[in-house]
């Protein structure tokens, strides 16, 4: 999720691009069933590094009920060096 919202020009991406970014650099996704997508939506409404931005009135799309999602900036420690796995909490 982390690389499809850095991957965008402007640093935010709808959850259906999300979804088209996911599919199309990683081919596992693609041809599985949509359960994957359950999962970063999941992770999207739980994470505190993904903040949810709404879209501009004149923006195309599903108006004011379609989201954007970006980066939450104090979390970009989290992806240093294109490191996107998930680091383990110390005890």
């Amino acid at each position: 999720i982390a690389m499809a919202i850095q991957s965008a020009p402007d640093g935010r991406r709808t959850l259906s691009q999300i979804y088209r970014y996911v599919a199309e650099n990683f081919p596992f996704y693609e041809r599985s069933r949509a359960g994957w997508q359950n999962s970063i939506r999941h992770n999207l409404s739980l994470n505190d590094c993904f903040k949810k931005v709404p879209r501009d009135e004149d923006d195309p799309g599903k108006g004011r009920k379609g989201s954007y999602w970006t980066l939450d900036p104090n979390c970009g420690k989290m992806f240093d060096n294109g490191n996107f796995r998930r680091k383990r909490r110390r005890r």
